[in-house]
């Protein structure tokens, strides 16, 4: 455990800022590496984005998370969990304002996007229903936490196994991404991209407990609830890498790898509360759900079906240039932002 309780406020902040350099910078890194990793692999940017982009960049929020529950901070583990769920989205309606050939949502919609996006819709209801049931723990850790990751393995396989055999496709238009044609080859080897992908994804790891210390002692020493400093600071802090990346990778026309990457690491944070449940020797974690964490739950579902709904609508040019899913999105994380406030 790092103790920050000796060094000032002002010294807090600077560990936290740091902390979201690191992570910033390893972001910036993985993109690129990760649209290598699909064009050597094979594997599609969509799965590549889901899996290897979305668990990496998604290390920060998890260690977060972990740390925060294993020294009792259970507020702290949920609202970083499900406030980035929410945060990464936003950065998904970002990605669309900058890409201004067309709505980001109909350039990159693929199957792979779409049963991801389902896939996140059913892992946001087990913490809700978990809630709602009795406390039952076996080993002190709730049968919710093994359901997430039974039902995340078995998306895993069907999102996977639908490349190769779809019975759903996007119809072409002359803004949809063709992988093919945009791919760009890297002279490295497979071996040494997956070896920079594990450093860069350790770092992330890494600067997730300093994250969590700082964030931690910043609540403590200003009075601001845990709730807050996860929903809205570390949620938005641990995020960065996929801010970092899916600006990174729309502005390398990798368009199904960013979206593959919020969407993938939104399911995947899901878990963090599978894993905060496992570290947490208090209880079921579940049981520690507030109101708040409700609203914030409630709010990432809301903004996963508009994201959805974007996906199959497939507007071309929305207002503004950007998705109507896109506007929607910015205006529900608005009140989101309002109703914590008030």
């Amino acid at each position: 455990m790092v103790d920050l309780s000796v060094i000032p406020l002002w010294g807090v902040i600077v560990v936290f800022i740091a902390a979201a350099a690191v992570i910033t910078f390893a972001g910036v890194k993985l993109a690129g590496t990760a649209e290598a990793i699909a064009d050597k692999t094979g594997l599609g940017q969509a799965i590549v984005g889901a899996v290897f982009l979305g668990i990496s960049t998604s290390l920060s929020g998890t260690v977060l998370s972990f740390y925060s529950a294993s020294q009792g901070h259970s507020s702290l583990a949920i609202s970083n969990a499900v406030g980035g769920i929410a945060a990464q989205t936003v950065f998904l309606a970002v990605a669309d304002i900058s890409y201004r050939k067309a709505n980001l949502e109909h350039a990159a919609s693929s199957l792979e996007n779409l049963l991801q996006s389902a896939l996140l819709a059913t892992l946001l209801a087990v913490p809700i229903l978990a809630m709602a049931g009795p406390e039952v723990t076996f080993f002190n850790v709730h049968p919710a936490s093994v359901l997430l990751v039974v039902l995340y393995i078995l998306g895993l396989r069907v999102v996977s196994s639908s490349r190769g055999q779809p019975f759903w496709r996007a119809t072409q238009t002359r803004q949809t991404q063709n992988e093919t044609s945009q791919s760009h080859p890297s002279n490295k080897s497979l071996k040494s991209l997956l070896l920079y992908f594990a450093i860069l994804a350790l770092l992330l790891g890494i600067s997730g407990i300093g994250m969590a210390e700082s964030a931690l002692e910043i609540a403590g020493r200003t009075g601001i609830s845990q709730t807050i400093v996860g929903g809205f600071l570390t949620s938005v802090a641990t995020s960065l890498p996929e801010l970092i990346t899916v600006l990174a990778a729309v502005h390398n026309g990798a368009l199904n790898l960013a979206v593959g990457d919020i969407i993938g690491g939104n399911s995947f944070d899901v878990l963090f509360l599978a894993g905060s449940d496992v570290f947490y020797r208090a209880g079921s974690i579940y049981h520690q759900i507030n109101s708040d964490h409700v609203v914030m739950t409630t709010m990432a579902m809301l903004m996963n079906g508009m994201l959805m709904l974007g996906l199959l609508r497939r507007e071309e040019h929305g207002f503004a240039g950007i998705g109507f899913e896109s506007v929607a999105v910015l205006l529900f994380y608005g009140l989101l932002i309002i109703m914590m406030i008030f």
